[in-house]
């Protein structure tokens, strides 16, 4: 997290990736270090100077604090991604970006159209899943792998006739992504459960009929 961080092009918007990886508010780290949230809001806009490896490592060690009071789910899911080596096979792939891509130019490139929720934020990586394979193969303690490094990403289920499934199962995993990619189904035929997740959820919510082909082509050439 700290070399993450510290040697991005933009560290403030990684320290801001990492924070919501965490589900911690501005306002719950500026409490735990004992500043105002003006100030972490700085950093992450990049109004204020990078901060250097001490500031961020106190922020690094904040967050896991935090984590740690709530009863350590997110690093718990953190260490079960970084060793569990296995393999997803022809359930999912994974990519990651090394700078944030804003979702609403990501959607576009699918020809994806919003179905509730801001499209207005970044992602730094997606995964696409076979949404029947993922429920008839992937055990639930495997869920977490879908999300890479980050959580910050775009989960595309492929194969989708409501949305309801794959909604239900992000609702119950203790990581939450970025945004959800239904393909398959039209933004209008959208489960309403699922709706009403994403909005609970507070997860941009978008839906695309372009074919699986089509999808992975079209990523493929970013």
């Amino acid at each position: 997290m700290a070399g993450e961080i510290t040697l991005s092009q933009n560290p403030g918007e990684t320290l801001k990736k990492w924070r919501r990886n965490f589900g911690v508010t501005q306002t719950e780290l500026s409490n735990h270090l004992g500043i105002s949230p003006s100030v972490i809001s700085d950093y992450e806009s990049g109004r204020r100077r990078s901060p250097g490896i001490l500031i961020v490592s106190k922020i690094i060690d904040a967050l896991l604090a935090i984590d740690e009071f709530r009863g350590s789910g997110t690093a718990r899911n953190y260490c079960a991604m970084l060793s569990d080596g296995g393999s997803f096979g022809r359930i999912c792939s994974v990519c990651e970006y090394i700078e944030p891509f804003s979702l609403t130019e990501f959607g576009d490139m699918i020809g994806a159209c919003v179905v509730c929720g801001d499209a207005d934020v970044s992602i730094y990586g997606y995964t696409i899943i076979d949404s029947l394979k993922a429920i008839l193969e992937l055990l639930p303690d495997q869920f977490h792998r879908i999300y890479g490094r980050s959580t910050a990403r775009a989960l595309i289920f492929t194969g989708v006739t409501t949305g309801r499934s794959p909604m239900v199962a992000v609702r119950v995993s203790h990581l939450k992504p970025g945004a959800v990619i239904l393909q398959g189904v039209d933004p209008a035929e959208v489960d309403g459960v699922a709706r009403r997740i994403a909005e609970l959820e507070r997860i941009p919510l978008l839906a695309t009929k372009i074919s699986v082909e089509d999808l992975a082509a079209n990523l493929h050439k970013r």
